[in-house]
């Protein structure tokens, strides 16, 4: 099975990544984060829409975009 794909951005610690969504809905930009917790090897993952204006995950945000 070939399925598509979207071109990663990653942070030079390889800890964020960020693509653009394209879907009915436009391009939407979307930010992968890992953060350590705890020091002890374990990491929270976030996945989310990237907020235009502060370059954060937008907690709020669900767009949808209808792209898989």
């Amino acid at each position: 099975m070939k399925l598509e794909k979207y071109q990663l951005k990653s942070s030079e610690e390889l800890l964020s990544y960020e693509f653009i969504s394209e879907g009915p809905k436009g391009l939407i930009r979307k930010r992968i984060q890992f953060t350590l917790v705890n020091g002890d090897q374990v990491y929270n993952l976030a996945f989310r829409d990237k907020d235009p204006v502060t370059g954060a995950i937008d907690d709020l945000a669900v767009s949808n975009n209808g792209d898989q």
